[in-house]
């Protein structure tokens, strides 16, 4: 499949990779038979979800599949031995520079960081003291190697490790996974990357495994026919369709993706459409046309919210000495230091930022008003920007003294204090569409541009440009450059991309640009909204203009929410007041004393009832040395501007009547010493409740000191958790593995439980010391064992053999580690055959006997019936009840030798010997072999008690003549014992005595 967008931009192949965070040019290759990688991360309760994923994971899938866990350093791993049962796949523990292969499962060992560099794996020690993030580390290596052929999966575990590593492979192209939270013992992992909004699919593990290999194999699911037939109109092509896709887009949010560099906006195109399986541009188009979320979800890849705290340390680092500590020296006590983060995803880049600044404040002793504007084009990533919350992996990127001072630990996530939170302002803004911000001292704008065409970088770069002060700084990306812009700046470190501006920008904004779309679909085309004029608006604010001219309204200010004055009406100086202490704007601050009670009493009264308010006149001095003046104070409600409630207080001068004199009044002389009493009563209060204020105060500040102290306390404790939880964690995984031995050791144990009872032999085992560790039913018959006999020495315990050297040979077969038979006799005239086995168990020192009595006595008795079979002259042969033969003696075997059947093949123990007599007629003797046969059969069957039968057997040599004796075998042993007496000499003897002398 060939995707072209629109105005004929080249197409790219399905399987290339999405943009690097930095740049185009550092993807990695993209070869799309390049192997894929499958790096899974798992913590607590990880151990049963791994089996169950590779336990349906195909051995020849083509993928290498890793493993990363949080082990204790202190514990040795059983993984390997354990997933090895699970899989077909080799399960190896990773040595160092170790070679990544297709179709193996390598883990991470004990006490190590693991991490690729090309297509090895390599091992760095993990600090005992250092907060790390094994997953997290390993996802972000994964992704800067292998791009869209990596794979992230977390699996069951406690924490938020794997959440920033998450995102990297997702900027990346590869595929997320993670367990559905309902399927996991432990779900804190797969929450937290879950929440990320990053996750291409939520499975429980059993299906994991099936999504794996549909991605790592290339099989795409096209949407049914039926559900191409609403909108198939739609689309006429690959360029229709892309046009189309960004016209939802541009609907969906606001922003034109026509301006982002194709190559980027294609690959996160193609890489949504691995993930939903969908083999055309035109049917994901229709897709986002009928599912909201996934075009949401599209929006955001685009938008590609990955970021992260002091991203590239030494930049800011550069940043810190070259801009920030310059500045806030440059700047007076309650000057403002104004500065506009762009762009800033979910916030990490501003508050990194404003961590600087209050270092470098404390640092000075100087504390300017800083005032920092973050801004991005998305609402959801200002919204957690503007939470100041975070995933407890921040830890890897924070200092420690950082996160004392400017974060609180909440569970398992950290909150930004107040200190910093207060310090920036977070709003929605469009680099492209929207006006830029002024008079900034520093403009950060970073990992941004590199994302546009070059056309729109050059105007984002015109704005930036503009919203600088004189001499105002510029902080970019490391992979991005001010191109044609560069004579308007000096630079100041080229490496870490950091600029001062020399001259104001020399062209004027296109505030307009980027606000279009390319040629549109029929379907989605829209009639634009007439815009609004500006004269008639500009018209009227200049007619007010006038009419406030010309009738010299009163002096007034207004002011926020936060009593601040926004902008001064007339002549209010001579209402106002400055005292010595902290500069400050707030209304309390610059007020006279006698009017800053009647202020707030207006302006609380404003704000709840939403109503004008006066006061009554206050006497004031308006001048120097002057009568004091009535002056009334009023409050206006004016509205809200962005949010802020606003209100307008007014002061009126009111004036006596002409010619008026103040009037006299003459009061009784008691009355007036009422009056200077009560006067002198009043200063006692006042005093006394000043005395009492700064009590509150010294008690409020003692209070505030040990909620500080309680605060410090907190936060050891948490420190103290997040080392058990560590710990906890660890111990988790240790416990699963054992516990699978656990269970392991005892299908074993049943096993030979089994195979003992099985077996007919008596077992015992015994350590090194010749102490019984078990023994097996059959052994009781030889030591009369009992369970309680468990744990005592062998030499200790009766048994039934006559075996005097037992123990000695016992003890030399295990001091010299090799086995020992030993033929021995017992009670009763029963024989034993006596084998020792001696054993070690490798992971330790420890050695034991496996001593086993097997009972030969048949064997014995069999010998003996052989020898005396052997010492008859007869030819004897036992059989069985279907007529096999099972033994035959020593003459039998060397007639048969001497008749031409050297092997006993046709005449041995395996022969049926009724076939043997069945043969065929006109053969010669064939009547005497029915007979036999017959006669054989009767007897096996029960049906004669025995049989007997004269017959000739004659060779070539000479003649010969045989009596066959059968008789049936006695006790429960079916079968016969058959014999062939030589009777030559008898018969010449009778011939001889018959013929005529």
């Amino acid at each position: 499949m060939n995707l072209r967008a629109s105005r004929g931009r080249p197409g790219r192949r399905a399987s290339s990779p999405a943009a690097p965070a930095d740049h185009d040019a550092a993807a990695p290759s993209r070869d799309e038979h390049r192997l894929y990688v499958v790096a899974i991360g798992a913590s607590a309760g990880g151990l049963d979800a791994l089996e169950k994923l590779f336990a349906a994971l195909p051995p020849d899938t083509g993928a290498a599949y890793v493993v990363i866990q949080h082990l204790s350093p202190d514990h040795k791993s059983m993984m390997a031995s354990l997933l090895a049962r699970h899989t077909a796949m080799p399960v190896i523990m990773v040595e160092d520079d170790m070679p990544i292969r297709a179709n193996h499962v390598y883990l991470i060992p004990p006490g190590a960081i693991m991490h690729l560099d090309g297509a090895h794996l390599r091992l760095t020690p993990k600090s005992p003291r250092a907060f790390t993030l094994p997953i997290d580390v390993f996802f972000q290596s994964l992704a800067t190697h292998y791009g869209d052929h990596s794979v992230g999966v977390i699996l069951s575990g406690t924490g938020s490790d794997g959440t920033r590593g998450a995102g990297t492979i997702n900027e990346a192209g590869g595929l997320l996974i993670a367990q559905d939270p309902d399927n996991a013992k432990f779900d804190g992992m797969p929450r937290s990357v879950i929440a990320t909004g990053l996750v291409d699919a939520i499975l429980p593990v059993e299906q994991i495994a099936q999504r794996i290999v549909a991605h790592v194999t290339n099989q795409p699911v096209p949407l049914p026919a039926d559900a191409l037939q609403p909108l198939v109109h739609t689309a006429s092509g690959p360029e229709s369709a892309m046009a189309g896709i960004m016209h939802l887009l541009l609907q969906a949010g606001g922003i034109n993706f026509e301006d982002y560099k194709p190559g980027t906006v294609t690959r996160r195109i193609e890489r949504r459409m691995a993930v939903r399986q969908i083999g055309s541009l035109e049917s994901y188009l229709i897709l986002l046309a009928q599912d909201r979320n996934e075009l949401q979800t599209l929006r955001r890849e685009l938008l590609i919210p990955v970021t992260s705290f002091f991203r590239d340390a030494d930049a800011f680092d550069a940043l810190r000495k070259q801009v920030i500590e310059p500045i806030v020296n440059g700047k007076g006590v309650g000057e403002a230091i104004r500065v506009w983060c762009a762009g800033v995803s979910t916030g990490e880049e501003a508050y990194s930022v404003a961590m600087l600044f209050l270092e470098a404040f404390e640092a000075a002793k100087r504390w300017p008003n800083l005032k920092i504007f973050a801004t991005d084009v998305d609402q959801t990533n200002l919204d957690t920007a503007a939470a100041g919350t975070y995933p407890e992996s921040i830890m890897a990127e924070i200092s420690a003294a950082q996160l004392e001072r400017f974060f609180v630990k909440r569970g398992n996530q950290y909150t930004v204090k107040t200190e910093l939170r207060q310090c920036i302002v977070f709003a929605r803004h469009n680099l492209l569409t929207d006006p830029p911000f002024t008079k900034m001292d520093l403009v950060v704008c970073r990992n941004t541009l590199i994302y546009f065409r070059n056309d729109a970088q050059e105007r984002v770069l015109r704005r930036l440009q503009y919203a600088l002060a004189p001499n105002g700084y510029l902080f970019l990306g490391s992979s991005e450059s001010l191109g044609n812009l560069h004579t308007d700046f000096r630079t100041l470190s080229a490496r870490h991309k950091i600029w001062q501006v020399v001259r104001p920008t020399t062209m004027p904004l296109d505030l307009g640009a980027g606000k279009g779309v390319g040629v549109m679909p029929p379907i989605y085309s829209r009639r634009p909204a007439a815009p609004r004029g500006r004269g008639a608006h500009s018209a009227v604010e200049l007619g007010y203009q006038t009419l406030l001219k010309a009738f010299a309204p009163p002096p007034a200010i207004l002011v926020d929410a936060g009593h601040e004055p926004l902008h001064f009406y007339g002549d209010v100086k001579r209402f106002l007041e400055l005292r010595e202490g902290e500069a400050s704007l707030e209304i309390g601050r610059i007020l006279p004393e006698p009017l800053i009670p009647v202020a707030a009493a207006l302006l609380f009264k404003v704000a709840r009832e939403n109503a004008s308010a006066s006061a009554d006149p206050v006497r004031l001095p308006l001048e120097p040395g002057g009568p004091p003046r009535l002056v009334r104070l009023s409050a206006w409600p004016v509205g809200e501007v962005e949010g802020q409630r606003l209100t307008l207080l007014v002061f009126e001068e009111v004036h006596a009547a002409a010619g008026a004199q103040p009037p006299t009044i003459d009061l009784p002389s008691e009355t007036s010493e009422r009056i200077e009493v009560l006067e002198h009563e009043l200063a006692a209060t006042r005093e006394s409740l000043q005395a009492t204020i700064e009590e509150l105060e010294t008690a409020n500040e003692e209070l505030q000191a040990t909620n500080e102290e309680l605060m410090a306390s907190n936060e050891e404790l948490q420190s103290s958790n997040e080392e058990l939880q560590s710990v906890n964690e660890e111990l988790n995984t240790v416990n699963a593995e054992y516990q699978e031995k656990i269970d392991i050791l005892n299908r074993i144990n049943a096993d030979l439980e089994s195979l003992a009872k099985v077996v007919a032999s008596g077992t015992v085992f015994v350590d090194e010391e010749l102490r019984l560790t078990r023994f097996s039913p059959d052994a009781s018959a030889i030591f009369r064992l009992r369970d309680s006999d468990i744990g005592r020495p062998l030499s200790d315990l009766n048994h039934v053999l006559d075996y005097p050297d037992l123990m000695r040979d016992l003890r030399a077969a295990l001091d010299n580690g090799t086995p020992l038979e030993k033929s021995v006799t017992g009670a009763g005239g029963r024989h034993y055959l006596v084998k020792m086995l001696p054993y070690r168990i490798p992971s330790s020192a420890s050695r034991g006997l496996v001593v086993s009595f097997i009972d030969t006595t048949s064997i014995h008795e069999a010998s003996r019936l052989q020898d005396i079979l052997d010492a008859l002259a007869e030819h004897v042969a036992v059989l069985d009840e279907h007529g096999r033969i099972v033994m035959v003696n020593q003459a039998w075997r060397q007639f048969a030798q001497a008749n031409g059947d050297p092997e006993l093949r046709h005449s041995g123990p395996g022969t049926n010997y009724l076939e043997v007599c069945r043969v065929g007629p006109g053969v010669a003797d064939a009547d005497f072999a029915r007979r036999a046969s017959e006669g054989l059969r009767a007897v096996l069957e029960g049906r004669l008690s025995h049989f007997t039968m004269e017959y000739p057997c004659h060779s070539p040599d000479e003649e010969r003549w045989f009596v066959m004796h059968v008789r049936p075998l006695a006790g429960e042993t079916h079968g016969a014992v058959v014999s062939h007496v030589n009777i030559t000499a008898w018969v010449r003897r009778a011939r001889a005595d018959a013929a005529p002398q």
